[in-house]
């Protein structure tokens, strides 16, 4: 990962913008939408945005602020960035922000229009419903695991929650309202055809993102194990005597070898 990925609140905070042109335009106009106060390279601030076309003078002014401690975004020039700005798709409070580490903003565009056309415009929505209905949730399902897997079963595709399905301001509640726990202990085998994690199948990948417990032979690459939960928890092969609540996941070793 050559980048962490982040997203900083910036209302009412002080941006620096250099420089004039549409590259400028086009970023003024988004720090904008974010609620940053704008100054110039005189003024105060943690970041800061060049969008100058000639080289030499870009150099220049990146050298100065980053002089002064300032993490430094230059426009079209990513040797030179401390951050850059991702193609953003909005769905507020919902944000999916793409970043190639500047290595193409077409590519990021691309993706970001691909995935505009398959995200509901009430997506956000349902964002603003999940955190409206927080102590309802908690009250429901007082133990966080069992609450984490009943918010995944009902986000799961064709789910009462289905985040690329339509839904409206009584979705949430309808959901709460109905007589459903969180998930049974499960236990799903994943043979792996091949190191690629690209390989895996859309539900083996969706089974990892929800597993509570991984479960591997020794020689799986850890580019698959990366893709389960951060917090989920790992085991070497064999399985536990006693499995925990929530889903494993076992995953054969190597068998495409």
């Amino acid at each position: 990962m050559h980048s962490l990925p982040v997203f900083l609140r910036l209302r009412g905070r002080p941006v620096i913008l250099v420089g004039d042109g549409d590259s400028a335009d086009a970023k003024r106009r988004l720090l904008v939408r974010a609620g940053a106060t704008i100054v110039d390279e005189t003024g105060g601030a943690a970041l800061a945005i060049v969008a100058i076309e000639d080289e030499a003078e870009a150099q220049a002014a990146v050298a100065r602020l980053k002089a002064r401690g300032i993490l430094v975004n230059a426009v079209d020039r990513p040797a030179l960035c401390d951050f850059t700005l991702p193609a953003i798709i909005d769905r507020d409070p919902l944000l999916i922000a793409i970043g190639t580490g500047g290595a193409s903003a077409g590519l990021a565009k691309a993706l970001r229009q691909r995935l505009e056309s398959l995200l509901p415009a009430g997506l956000g929505r349902l964002a603003d419903s999940l955190n409206a209905a927080r102590t309802t949730i908690r009250a429901r399902f007082p133990d966080a695991a069992d609450r984490r897997r009943a918010i995944d079963a009902a986000l799961d595709p064709g789910g009462p929650l289905d985040p690329l399905a339509e839904t409206d301001a009584d979705t949430v509640a309808q959901w709460l309202a109905r007589d459903g726990s969180a998930l049974p202990p499960r236990l799903i085998e994943i043979r792996l055809r091949s190191p690629d994690p690209d390989q895996l199948t859309l539900a083996e990948a969706r089974w990892l993102a929800q597993a509570d417990t991984v479960v591997h032979a020794p020689g799986v690459p850890t580019v698959i194990l990366d893709r389960a939960r951060a917090d989920a928890a790992r085991h070497p092969a064999p399985l536990p005597a006693i499995l925990g609540p929530g889903l494993t996941i076992f995953i054969s070793g190597e068998v495409y070898r």
